[in-house]
């Protein structure tokens, strides 16, 4: 067996010239945020490196099944042969290349990771936030560990297989697979990459009150001021520590639960947008149209429509 593997072959730089592209990735799926496809290459000799230099927001995974991917990032190289898994953080600069004349066969996997942190997971989001270190450094883990690189690769062909059937409840076994996948990944990471054994829990803990009174108050005006004294911290303080315990800052949070909020409304209650914004304590509309799309990617009205019909994320073959 042979593991993703850094520097294995020449390390071509990225010159000045060369062309870097930013791809929007476009989710089939409104709620679930990730494409996930396969490529396949028909029998034909190994291209030179194109100068597709690219990135996304996205988080990307590999799953190579048949044949061997080069893969090249900024800093590394690597050689992916069947089996062999591969994860590109956010906005980390990629290109693939065939290694070997022959079929190839292998999984592309695009996800936005912050999208599928619920309220019980949230404490988590820091660890995959990338403020300190890429996801790309856990690579490590898929060189090494065989049964994590096995167990990895299983829970992305899952996820595929999953989005192609469309079953019923595929949704649900699909954003199980994907806490299973960051489980993995966390439990294996010895060098401490997202974040070794601290007070990270005890200061979740010391947020509990105020976790629990911006749920109480979602439909009222919140600022800072209202919760910082639930836990004896200054205004300043406060800031810094929930920012640094959550990863994201306190007013990003209070949206991103509002907005959540918003979404559970346009799906069980029959209210007009103005009276879902202003239940989930948005009552601009500008102001609510705007956060509802950043997290959504579509209007409230347009997420109530395409939630009103069935959606699939099912994947495609392309020849490379």
């Amino acid at each position: 067996m042979t593991a993703a593997a850094g520097a294995e072959a020449p390390l071509l730089p990225l010159k000045e010239q060369e062309t870097v592209s930013e791809e929007k990735v476009t989710y089939p799926h409104p709620l679930l945020f990730l494409k996930i496809w396969e490529i396949r290459s028909a029998h034909v000799p190994k291209p030179l490196w194109p100068s597709n230099w690219h990135y996304h927001k996205e988080v990307e995974f590999l799953a190579i099944e048949e044949g061997w991917l080069g893969v090249q990032t900024k800093h590394n190289y690597y050689a992916l042969g069947p089996g062999d898994v591969l994860v590109l953080g956010s906005s980390q600069l990629h290109r693939t290349r065939k290694l070997q004349e022959g079929d190839l066969r292998y999984v592309v996997f695009q996800v936005d990771l912050h999208k599928h942190f619920d309220a019980g997971t949230m404490p988590y989001l820091h660890c995959f936030s990338e403020l300190t270190q890429p996801l790309g450094n856990l690579n490590y883990i898929l060189r090494d560990n065989e049964q994590a690189r096995r167990e990895a690769c299983s829970i992305i062909m899952d996820i595929f297989e999953e989005s192609k059937s469309r079953v019923r409840g595929y949704e649900l076994a699909i954003s199980s697979s994907i806490k299973r996948l960051l489980l993995l990944l966390m439990r294996n990471d010895t060098q401490g990459v997202l974040g070794g054994p601290g007070s990270e829990e005890s200061d979740l803990q010391r947020l509990r009150p105020v976790f629990d009174y911006i749920e109480g108050h979602l439909g009222e005006k919140i600022a800072v001021e209202d919760v910082c004294g639930l836990i004896n911290l200054s205004y300043h303080y406060f800031i810094k520590f929930f920012k640094k315990a959550m990863g994201l800052s306190f007013v990003d949070y209070v949206n991103y639960r509002r907005i959540k909020k918003a979404e559970r409304l346009l799906l069980t209650q029959d209210l007009s947008i103005m009276e879902v914004g202003f239940e989930a304590g948005i009552p601009n509309m500008a102001q609510f149209y705007k956060l509802f799309k950043r997290h959504n990617h579509c209007s409230p009205k347009e997420f109530k429509q395409r939630m009103g019909s069935e959606a699939g994320i099912g994947g495609s073959g392309m020849v490379l």
